[in-house]
């Protein structure tokens, strides 16, 4: 009896250390391990600078108040401001986005595989929503989604799909903090649509249910990127 109990208590401990020992989110799409240390790359963050050598303009940025350019066919403007920006971002797992539409433009549905978003809207309206990951066989994968107007807040859990909308006639400002220094962004169109080299018209067509004409046609549109720093 003594000796089972002290095996299974073993067992718990190595498995307790088994999760401890994992490795923390990825700030990154993926890390390839390389022999030649000289020929790596720093994972997890950037090397940090000397703190005698520290300045307030690494935790700065200015500008993010002036209206961002939407003349492009999706009628919307990303600035984000992450750690390759604001340097003192660092390891701290926070970024923030300015985010401005013309009337009627979109920011398409993305994901951000490493960031939960919180928007609040300054100005204008917008519809926005995401959607839950894939249910239980049967059932449908499910759409929140509201109209914000200035002063409203929502919340995009960490990963799924979503959207922002502007659905007024006047332009309209919004405001995203993310939980992460690097939180990337997948444009879903973009990527299934636009990647190089392209994704086999075969895999596809099957995919989404489409004749071949459809996804060549798709795949030779120029998907248009309006995330900018």
């Amino acid at each position: 009896m003594a000796v089972g109990f002290h095996i299974t208590a073993a067992i718990l401990m190595l498995a307790f250390a088994i999760v401890h020992a994992s490795d923390p989110s990825p700030l990154q799409d993926f890390c390839v391990a390389i022999a030649d240390a000289d020929a790596s790359v720093f994972v997890n963050g950037k090397i940090c600078k000397d703190p005698k050598l520290v300045k307030p303009e690494d935790f700065f940025f200015s500008g993010l108040n002036n209206p961002r350019s939407t003349s492009n066919p999706l009628g919307s403007n990303v600035t984000l401001l992450n750690v390759d920006q604001i340097l003192g971002l660092n390891t701290l797992g926070i970024s923030l986005a300015r985010l401005d539409f013309a009337p009627y433009g979109l920011n398409p549905p993305h994901t951000h595989p490493r960031a939960t978003e919180i928007l609040v809207v300054l100005e204008g309206t917008l519809l926005v929503g995401f959607v839950t990951s894939n249910p239980p066989m049967n059932m449908k994968n499910r759409l929140f989604t509201k109209v914000l107007n200035p002063g409203d807040v929502f919340v995009f859990p960490e990963g799924l799909i979503h959207f922002q909308f502007n659905n007024g006639q006047t332009d309209a400002v919004a405001f995203a903090g993310l939980s992460s220094q690097n939180p990337g962004v997948i444009t879903i169109a973009k990527a299934v649509f636009g990647s190089d080299p392209p994704i086999s018209p075969d895999v596809l067509t099957k995919a989404f249910q489409v004749n071949n004409s459809i996804v060549q046609y798709l795949q030779s549109q120029f998907w248009w990127d309006n995330n900018y720093p």
